[in-house]
């Protein structure tokens, strides 16, 4: 579950916002408070704040988003507990506050308001309030056994090495089973196992390298594996039509029917694989005598 929280000054608007009956929203959780609309409860946040006016942000607002399917699962009694239970870990029982869900999206997600201002006219201290919902939220999700961040981005995490191990071995397959000579042609031929490479285009109109987009992720080449920087791609395409010197002199390459200019680092790049390459094979014979 992600919390995310500010202080705010439009309580009004946040407030019909977050009641707003288009998004299919409904009160999960209210404490001292009495009204039956935004604006009343409003009016009802605004008498609490005049005992502090000094304090322009007098409204704190929090979103509280469990995972998706966590979200589907949870009935609107366990959304109202997991409120009650974010707003003890703030330290915010004794203030007025009222939280509505919406579920007009995928993502079901609970808007919180709570006023600033205690019933004796104390601000509340907002100091790295967004870090602190965030871990509000964490140990909420784990007293409710429900998807923490942190397994959410370990989850993630491992996801993306699986899908980058993927766009390595298949490149690794097209290259020495198919083995292009030109960058079309390895454009196709990862494109026939479903893996778009994509070229990156600068502001100057050259191409610096690519990008790797495969079953929803999208990595820069050196990302996928630093075997696979657009330098090393590019030089291993360039060797085998055995071009490579005349490409990297004039910094240009076709693409998709024309020819295109390369950014000073990627032809930079080319050329020292190609000279390590032509190094390597000049040693290797002579290994072992």
């Amino acid at each position: 579950m992600i919390g995310k929280g500010k202080s705010i000054a439009h309580t009004g608007a946040c407030m019909e916002y977050g009641w707003n009956q288009e998004k299919d929203s409904e009160v999960v959780f209210s404490q001292h408070v009495v009204g039956e609309n935004p604006r009343q409860i409003t009016e009802e946040f605004r008498l609490i704040q005049e005992e502090n006016t000094r304090c322009q942000k007098n409204t704190l607002s929090f979103i509280l988003s469990p995972t998706r399917e966590d979200g589907r699962n949870l009935t609107k009694r366990q959304l109202g507990e997991l409120t009650q239970r974010f707003i003890k870990e703030m330290q915010l029982k004794e203030r007025q506050a009222i939280a509505f869900v919406h579920r007009d999206k995928a993502h079901t997600h609970v808007h919180l308001y709570v006023n600033r201002i205690s019933f004796d006219g104390k601000a509340y201290n907002d100091s790295f309030i967004g870090k602190r919902s965030q871990f509000a939220a964490e140990s909420v999700a784990k007293k409710m056994e429900l998807t923490t961040v942190k397994e959410v981005q370990l989850e993630k995490q491992l996801d993306s090495i699986h899908t980058r191990l993927e766009i390595k071995n298949i490149h690794q397959r097209v290259m020495e089973n198919e083995r292009p000579k030109t960058l079309d042609g390895y454009i196709k031929a990862m494109q026939k196992r479903n893996v778009e490479v994509i070229p990156s285009i600068n502001k100057a109109n050259k191409l610096q390298g690519f990008r790797f987009e495969y079953q929803g992720h999208n990595f820069k080449a050196s990302e996928v594996h630093r075997s696979m920087s657009g330098g090393k791609i590019m030089g291993q395409l360039l060797q085998k039509k055995g071009v490579g010197k005349s490409i990297v002199a004039d910094k240009s390459v076709q693409l998709l029917g024309k020819t295109l200019e390369m950014s000073t680092n990627l032809a930079s790049s080319i050329a020292k694989n190609i000279i390590k390459k032509t190094i390597k094979r000049a040693i290797d014979p002579g290994i072992g005598y």
